[in-house]
């Protein structure tokens, strides 16, 4: 395949050094369109080098072949790693002064994105707004981590790691050839120091619920909860960048949050409706697990007797009365059938009027559950559910051993973060 990677000026350039390298050894066309100040971080023979043809940042260069048009029409994938705030905000407005903005203009192939910036540029409204428009015109967005930066300071911004990015994109990739291509790109990834199977989960199987159930009550109705099923479905990709093998089962979720998941080569998913339904998924999906993850919002109770026609007022005098059964506890079932050695992490919704509060709702339920981790949140009408950020306290029988807020993507790093901690 004909890939495109367009390199902006940030320290994170080096990373995407490996990411061109992987997609070179996987056997993809690579052409890496730098820009000028690109070229102050990871100079032109490096990226000749690496990609194995020439480089240039000017519309001017090959004038005679046409080269800045050629390059985005023949591209079956354009990725833009690292790009700044700057480079976002060129892209969002179509501006085209140099030869990545042209071939950004010039191609209908699909666009992938890892932005890297300090955290307050991220955060800028500004920023935030451009990321919007590039997802409304259908441009793929993979991070930023939450983590260490340039200079000291922590947070959302960071670059995601080659190895998560190169995952995107071959998910993005039309299919070719055969099936371990995939995995043999995320190998030759790994060996050249990302994470791909040398990463810290690399060698294990886990286990992922994500959505949350629907109970029927007609053919028309049900009983459910406002889950999206974003953090759940993070929690798998993160695990997956890391190395491991994620059996993925879905609940209901909001349309487009399994779209990347479902393209990961790491990833496999199966869905489910019901609570029972999901508890039969998890408890196969389980068997052989290394670690189970318990992130789906389960419906406590189910109704006592589905109406096979739809409920109808006129049938009633304005009332209506429904009997309800408790559902099983999937968790707990999940805890009392568990191998040796397996580690079981559960998600905890709560509303509290504290964080203390929060804390020992977290550590009561933890020690009643019998996990080895519980992420407790706290929901309301505006937090917690259907929005792109979240936070978290996590707990285990000694207390909380970790925070996290921010995206779900770095809620779900600061979880694995913490299951890897237990066995160290």
């Amino acid at each position: 395949m004909f890939v495109v990677v367009g390199v902006s000026g940030g320290i994170a350039a080096y990373k995407t050094v490996q990411l061109v390298r992987a997609l070179v050894l996987n056997g993809h066309e690579v052409h890496v369109v730098p820009t000028g100040d690109a070229l102050r971080f990871v100079g032109t023979a490096t990226w000749e080098a690496v990609s194995r043809h020439p480089v240039t940042t000017s519309v001017h260069d090959d004038v005679a072949e046409v080269r800045h048009v050629s390059l985005g029409t023949r591209a079956d994938l354009v990725v833009v790693a690292p790009a700044t705030a700057n480079t976002l905000a060129r892209m969002a407005a179509g501006i085209a002064d140099n030869l990545l903005g042209v071939t950004l203009l010039a191609s209908t192939a699909p666009v992938l994105v890892a932005p890297a910036m300090h955290t307050a540029m991220w955060e800028h409204a500004a920023t935030q707004q451009n990321v919007a428009t590039l997802r409304a015109r259908g441009v793929h967005i993979v991070g930023p981590a939450d983590g260490p930066l340039t200079g000291g300071d922590s947070g959302p911004g960071r670059m995601s790691e080659p190895d998560e990015i190169l995952a995107a994109a071959l998910a993005l990739l039309p299919v070719e050839g055969d099936d371990r291509a995939d995995e043999d790109a995320l190998d030759a990834l790994g060996d050249l120091g990302g994470h791909g199977d040398h990463g810290d989960l690399a060698g294990r199987t886990v286990a992922v619920s994500t959505g949350g159930t629907r109970e029927p009550i007609d053919p028309v109705r049900f009983l459910g909860n406002r889950s999206s099923g974003r953090q759940g479905a993070e929690v798998a990709l993160a695990a997956a960048a890391r190395g491991a093998r994620v059996r993925l089962v879905a609940a209901h979720v909001d349309e487009g949050v399994l779209a990347e998941a479902s393209r990961h080569p790491r990833i496999e998913i199966a869905r489910a409706g019901t609570a029972e339904e999901l508890g039969t998924a998890m408890r196969a999906a389980a068997a052989d697990a290394d670690v189970v993850v318990m992130v789906a919002a389960v419906a406590d109770y189910r109704v006592a007797e589905v109406s096979h026609e739809k409920l109808r007022k006129e049938d009633g005098d304005g009332t209506a009365t429904l009997s309800l059964v408790q559902n099983p506890d999937i968790l707990a079932d999940l805890v009392a059938a568990r191998a040796p050695g397996q580690r079981i992490v559960g998600f905890a919704a709560e509303t509290a009027s504290s964080a203390a509060e929060l804390v020992e709702r977290g550590l009561r339920k933890r020690e009643r559950k019998g996990v080895d981790l519980l992420a407790v949140n706290r929901v309301d009408w505006d937090r917690g559910f259907e929005t792109s950020d979240n936070a978290v306290v996590i707990v285990a029988a000694e207390g909380v051993v970790s925070e996290a807020a921010g995206t779900k993507r770095a809620v779900a790093d600061a979880l694995w973060d913490a299951v890897v901690a237990l066995d160290s």
